[in-house]
């Protein structure tokens, strides 16, 4: 039981780390989607070039972050992989950004973003690369505190730096002339980079200190292992990213050029609605991946693995269902202009599309503690086709639409796919019959109760209770044993 007191603690802090400055950020898309700050094109304009970012930040990482934690626990000479790791980050995301400074003319008109941005970007993702195996080093020597500490302040800059950039600025410009210097009109989107670049420099000046007290001594054998295991992850996480961010992009490529910024605008805040459920997962994700690897060896660790995904299902339906009922009395509070409304159709399928992308990342223990991270590209892969696929055949007839149900069918197909093979490789006992009934009962309940009986909290409510009801008589064992554990 203390393994479980332990990750439940880590996931408590990691998730504060995450679910905080996420809720600060909140704020962030009421401010975009004012119309006084920026049009519904110009927020498009925002998502797509972000959508970028996701590509971009993957290819610098190239599986190096999970490769990191591989063989951090399974290394005698933990200092070794620590070195190996950050110098290998260091020469590849410095050599890559160069390059692409070099050819940056020719990037800005493949991927169509401005030179004036795409600027701005290379320099925001070398910042963030080079803090990626200081933020794993934190993790993995379980110092949660100041990872979380680090990463609310870095959130808390970027948003304290857009709201004064893109509310107060122009006013302060007008009534203080000290102020004109810094003040540019019409350059609401290049803030927003800014803001961004200031706040990934300030995060690396804080994380400094691991790359003073590092031993430079790169092992050449280590790292062709490491890279070994690490570029399967890369292929992974390309598609991942392909399945996370593409829809904008397509929706840009084969929307008419009159109205794909405005429906990119349109469908991204909407999707911000998604986000509880994105917290609730990448929270949980951050605490058990050290767990996975450390406690791999343990005795029968395939029990403890079950237990952690039947309680990630549990919550994570009652927070489905919970979002969905009262989705209509949050989106004011997220989205500032009705004129984004017209996308909230989707919200249902990107809720569930981010639960199954949650319950998949906790299936996929089975490959990265047997080092065959290759099942994890494959299924990937598999998923970033269904994605592309999807995209191009629904988007021509039914717009954004298309998009949220090619999301939800290439996470959906990646859990099942993830399922079936570790049932082969690594069977884990998990509770098939009460996991299934979860998530049978809080679909059905969501889609019926958006689709049929939206904004009426009685028949909404009722089936919360009903469904809390149905997960305390299953799961009050469990309850008791951690109500009464000191």
């Amino acid at each position: 039981m203390s393994g479980f007191k332990s990750l439940f603690k880590q996931t408590f802090i990691y998730g504060l780390a995450t679910v905080l400055p996420r809720m600060l950020s909140f704020i962030l898309v009421p401010l975009y989607t004012n119309p006084e700050v920026l049009s519904v094109e110009e927020y498009g304009r925002v998502s797509f070039i972000f959508a970028y970012f996701v590509l971009f930040n993957v290819v610098l990482a190239y599986g190096m972050e999970t490769a990191f934690f591989r063989f951090f626990n399974k290394d005698e000479n933990q200092e070794k992989v620590t070195s190996t790791s950050a110098i290998s980050l260091i020469i590849s995301s410095l050599g890559l950004m160069g390059i692409a400074f070099l050819f940056r003319n020719q990037i800005s008109s493949l991927i169509n973003i401005e030179l004036k941005y795409l600027n701005l970007v290379f320099i925001i993702l070398l910042l963030d690369a080079l803090v990626i195996i200081p933020f794993a080093w934190l993790r993995a020597t379980a110092r949660p505190m100041k990872y979380a500490i680090i990463k609310i302040l870095n959130v808390a800059v970027n948003l304290g730096l857009n709201v004064f950039l893109l509310l107060y600025l122009k006013d302060l410009a007008t009534n203080y002339p000290i102020f004109n210097s810094i003040y540019i009109a019409d350059f609401e989107i290049s803030y927003i980079f800014i803001s961004n670049l200031i706040a990934s420099g300030l995060t690396l000046l804080l994380l400094l200190s691991f790359y003073t007290k590092l031993k430079f001594t790169f092992d050449t054998v280590l790292w062709k292992k490491m890279m070994r295991y690490a570029l399967p992850v890369l292929i992974a996480g390309i598609a991942y990213s392909v399945n996370e961010t593409f829809d904008r992009i397509l929706l840009e490529k084969l929307l008419p050029t009159d109205i794909a910024e405005e429906q990119i605008g349109m469908y991204s805040a909407c999707y911000k609605l998604a986000l509880f459920m994105t917290l609730f997962a990448t929270a949980f994700r951050l605490g058990i991946e050290p767990y996975f690897f450390s406690h791999s060896k343990a005795k029968n660790p395939q029990k403890n693995y079950a237990k952690i995904l039947e309680y990630f299902v549990a919550f994570g339906s009652v927070i489905f269902l919970g979002v969905i009922v009262f989705a209509d009395i949050l989106k004011p509070y997220i989205i500032s202009s009705d004129a984004y409304y017209e996308a909230m159709w989707i919200v249902p399928f990107i809720l569930l599309a981010n639960f199954c992308l949650g319950i998949y990342h906790n299936l996929s223990v089975w490959y990265k503690i047997t080092d065959r991270t290759k099942y994890g590209a494959y299924i990937s892969i598999f998923g970033a086709l269904i994605t592309l696929s999807l995209n191009y055949i629904l988007i021509s007839i039914i717009g954004f639409k298309g998009s949220a149900i090619a999301t939800l069918s290439a996470y959906a197909v990646m859990m099942l796919l993830s399922f079936y093979f570790g049932r082969k490789h690594y069977p884990i006992p998990y509770n098939l019959k009460k996991i299934g009934l979860y998530l049978l009962v809080s679909i059905l309940f969501s889609f019926v109760f958006f689709y049929n009986y939206r904004e009426n909290y009685i028949i909404g409510s009722a089936m919360i209770i009903v469904f809390l009801g149905l997960v305390i008589s299953l799961e009050k064992e469990e309850i008791k044993q951690i109500l009464n554990r000191n």
